[in-house]
């Protein structure tokens, strides 16, 4: 509903159209309120972030859109198979821990997004694209959002509240100052799809293939299968790294890729039909996940590190949380945010970070090639992998830290 042309009063703003927002829209429709979501792009669009968990199954069925994900024809996906020189390791997705969901899909994110939007206006979410956010005031009873359209008219909406799933735009950090380091090296990805042409026989579509550098352990590539013989492909390293690979950013990619011998012969036959792109700096934090009348969803919130393909994941664990406790809050129940949603996020997020850091480290490397592996621990330790990162009766989750450096010492 408009208000003297300029104002409009909706339930709730969601910023950005991801799958947090998306996800996010669909859940509080299904509760019954009203949701208007605003997107700067036009959908479909690329994004990166293509190998999803099985642990994002659970969301998606929440939100009503599994149907349409499992009928749509993504690349199954049911586990990760690691590559260190002449050292390989998989694990299968189904063989864990953690009872639910042991396979998923790998998707390109153009088709998977503009998907996940459809379904959230299928269930009575407004979507606008092209919309974007110019300021935001939160001193007032309800917050006001500043809009500019495709065609630069400007215009505010007041809501009773904002989520924030703006990913690495980070629209309401950026605007209150919440952005924080994260904590880890400035590293940076170079990526591209193509027809990868391979023709081994022993290749496993069915996985996420992760290649460690046969020089450096900190530096390694990812490969995603798609349907119909394309895939993600691409390498991530300190900035500084990537920078000693001179050329345009296909050039450095290529380069990179051709030093892993496994990967120059897999990829034989590929054709690189697509530029490459780049994104550096894109871990961040903020100091708050939550504040007067908002919260901050997915990558808007946090992004570690996509060695683990965890990004959506927490993305749609964030739009789960945020809507059962903004439900409650607008039923006039007493939430307290910190408690209810920024501790159980982050109890999952701090254990993906542990074994990030462990990755970077070497430490996990060590435990995923050893020889000799415990069945029970491989279970658990697949089980994160597989995105199940809250599951408290996983000591790997529970304890992360002290387990995975006990384990650690004993893989040394």
């Amino acid at each position: 509903m408009k208000l003297n042309n300029s104002t409009e009063q909706h339930d709730i703003l969601i910023i950005g159209a991801g799958p947090a927002g998306a996800v996010a829209a669909a859940m509080l429709r299904r509760r019954g309120h009203q949701v208007l979501v605003v997107e700067r792009e036009q959908f479909p669009r690329f994004s990166i972030g293509e190998s999803l968990l099985p642990q994002s199954m659970v969301y998606l069925e929440q939100a009503g859109m599994l149907q349409a994900v499992v009928e749509h024809g993504f690349q199954f996906k049911n586990g990760a198979s690691f590559v260190c020189g002449e050292r390989q390791t998989a694990f299968d997705f189904r063989d864990k821990h953690s009872p639910g969901w042991g396979t998923t899909y790998q998707v390109q994110r153009a088709d998977f997004d503009h998907l996940l939007a459809q379904q959230a206006e299928l269930q009575g979410a407004e979507i606008r694209y092209r919309h974007s956010v110019t300021a935001v005031d939160l001193d007032g009873e309800r917050p006001r959002t500043q809009m500019r359209d495709a065609d630069g008219r400007d215009y505010t909406i007041e809501s009773r509240f904002i989520l924030d799933a703006s990913g690495f735009g980070r629209v309401l950090p950026r605007l209150l100052d919440l952005v924080r380091p994260s904590g880890f090296p400035l590293r940076g990805a170079c990526f591209t799809h193509i027809a990868d042409g391979i023709r081994d026989p022993q290749f496993d579509r069915n996985k996420i293939r992760i290649t460690v550098h046969p020089e450096h352990h900190d530096v390694w590539y990812w490969l995603i299968p798609f349907a119909h013989g394309r895939c993600s492909i691409g390498v991530v390293a300190e900035a500084s790294f990537l920078a000693t690979i001179a050329g345009d950013e296909t050039h450095r990619l290529r380069t990179l890729v051709m030093q892993d011998p496994a990967l120059r012969v897999l990829l034989q036959h590929a054709e690189w039909d697509t530029p490459a792109r780049a994104i550096s700096g894109y871990a961040a934090n903020v100091t708050s996940l939550w504040g007067k009348n908002f919260a901050l969803l997915g990558n808007a919130g946090e992004f570690l590190d996509p060695i683990f393909s965890s990004g959506v994941t927490i993305a749609l664990k964030s739009a789960s949380l945020a809507t059962e406790t903004l439900s409650r809050m607008l039923a006039g129940e007493s939430v307290d945010w910190e408690a209810d949603y920024a501790v159980p996020l982050k109890n999952g997020v701090n254990t993906f970070r542990t074994f990030v850091e462990s990755w970077y480290a070497g430490g996990f490397q060590k435990i995923i090639f050893h020889e000799q592996q415990e069945p029970a621990i491989r279970r658990m330790i697949s089980s994160i992998l597989a995105g199940y990162a809250w599951d408290l009766s996983n000591p790997f989750v529970s304890e992360s830290k002290r387990r995975l450096t006990a384990l650690e010492s004993i893989c040394a």
